[in-house]
């Protein structure tokens, strides 16, 4: 093809050619593949470009997609690619200038949808400036996103897991029951009685199963549960539970790089005292001047000395993310052993993320999964002309469920029907409803209007529109 090898695989056979889209992706790095797998499974048209062959190479060998070996910048790579006839270009390399061109010759080329990946703090303030005049249909920041995910949790150190919905309006909080809380051998159906709180729990994870549980479905100890509801509502009811509510007072950050930049930055505002270890003089004469509210220790975090003389043993929060996961690990492992921190552990390669997740090294965050979540949202919403539209969507328990926030339109299917007539399909929950600015947790006699934003919780991963959910 006049650039080198192409490999190419066997593009999966389509359910209906509408449903496909046509997605070019360059970079073929942690966040690439990522992509290039989630996207194939939901069996849109993929070709990746990078100018590794090693790494082309292994998406190809794992996903069905084409690829091709060059410089995804390139309007002749892009012509291979098949720019002309694309739906989207996501440019995800390292380097933010070199996606920013990639999506420029896209639009120039093709005149597709295109989403660039950019992480320098240096754009932060330009972004809304970037994307419109290059004409970008959106900009992802992975760092960024993952220490937001990393601030909701130091907010409320109790949770593993906390995702926002309808503009932060409702929360969906991943907690792990421990043996002695009041929920443990209570059904579902007992707990508005006895708790008096209006949540609902959505999701249950007990050892490798996963349930979309009904009013008799009756928790155990060491059960890890989804909970929706307001902000003031889960917070009444984990202080019911016995469970602190209460944000982190500081936090010791191992590593200096992006994502500890941003993450020191929104906790600094939150009012949460701020230490970061870094090993490199210079990177730490940068943190100085980037974040001088922080203090910055100058130092090895693998010495264990050094971490108890900082504070290890007093600390509220402990968040590894240095650029080795293997390190990141083995911190949180020795954090574990002498203090009761809240744990934050970045993790970037996500071949072992079984065994990972089984290591008590508190919240896992996996940057990748982040940034995926966010583009498949948008490819989703792109391919979205029916009744609705996704406004948020997260994926929780090993991406083995979905919650989706639609956003109802006109001639949506799910208008002026109360929910006990919905006929939704097995394993769906309708979590919750917010009308004007007011969340509710539905009722059987709920009834859902235009212009309702509606959030469903579903272990059927890949819906596109609410109508998806009814049988």
């Amino acid at each position: 093809r006049g650039l080198g090898d192409v490999y190419k695989r066997q593009i999966c056979m389509r359910t209906s050619i509408g449903e496909a889209m046509k997605i070019i992706i360059v970079g073929c790095g942690n966040v690439g593949a990522t992509l290039a797998e989630q996207l194939s499974k939901e069996k849109h048209d993929i070709t990746v470009i990078d100018t590794r062959q090693q790494a082309v190479e292994a998406v190809t060998n794992v996903c069905d997609v084409m690829g091709i070996i060059g410089n995804g910048a390139s309007f002749n790579a892009q012509t291979d690619a098949g720019i002309a006839d694309a739906d989207l270009m996501i440019a995800v390399t390292g380097s933010d200038e070199l996606n920013l061109l990639c999506c420029l010759i896209a639009k120039k080329a093709g005149g597709c949808h295109t989403i660039a990946r950019v992480s320098n703090p240096v754009y932060s303030r330009e972004i809304g400036f970037i994307k419109e005049e290059l004409g970008l249909s959106m900009i992802i920041n992975p760092q960024l996103a993952a220490a937001r995910e990393m601030a909701r949790l130091l907010k409320f150190p109790s949770a593993l897991k906390v995702d926002s919905f309808a503009k932060s309006r409702v929360e969906l909080v991943n907690y792990r029951i421990e043996e002695d809380n009041p929920l443990c051998n209570m059904q579902l159906k007992d707990m508005g009685s006895r708790l008096h709180c209006d949540v609902l729990i959505a999701v249950v994870e007990r050892g490798d199963e996963v349930y979309i549980p009904d009013g008799n479905f009756e928790l155990k100890a060491r059960d890890e549960i989804s909970i929706v509801g307001t902000p003031a509502k889960t917070i009444e009811f984990f202080k019911k539970l016995g469970v602190p509510t209460s944000s982190a007072r500081d936090a010791l950050i191992v590593g200096g790089g992006r994502t500890s930049v941003y993450l020191a930055k929104q906790l600094l505002e939150m009012g949460i005292r701020v230490k970061i270890v870094e090993r490199d003089e210079e990177r730490c004469e940068e943190l100085n001047e980037m974040v001088p509210k922080a203090m910055i220790i100058c130092g090895d975090a693998t010495d264990k000395d050094l971490l108890i003389e900082e504070g290890l043993l007093e600390t509220e929060a402990f968040v590894a993310t240095t650029n080795f996961d293997e390190e990141n690990i083995m911190l949180a492992l020795f954090a574990k052993s002498l203090s009761s921190a809240k744990l934050i552990t970045k993790v970037h390669r996500i071949s072992y993320d079984d065994i990972i997740d089984q290591l008590d090294v508190g919240s896992i965050i996996y940057p990748k999964f982040i940034t995926s979540e966010s583009i498949i949202k948008y490819v989703r919403a792109m391919k979205n002309s029916m009744g609705s539209n996704i406004e948020t969507l997260y994926r929780l328990n090993d991406n083995r469920v979905e919650a989706l926030e639609f956003l109802i339109k006109e001639g949506s299917p799910v208008v002026g029907i109360p929910l006990q007539d919905l006929r939704l399909k097995p394993k769906m929950l309708i979590g919750c409803i917010t009308h004007k600015g007011k969340v509710t947790i539905p009722k059987g006699q709920s009834v859902i209007e235009v212009g309702d934003t509606v959030i469903l919780v579903t272990t059927t991963t890949g819906l596109h529109d609410i109508r998806d959910a009814l049988r």
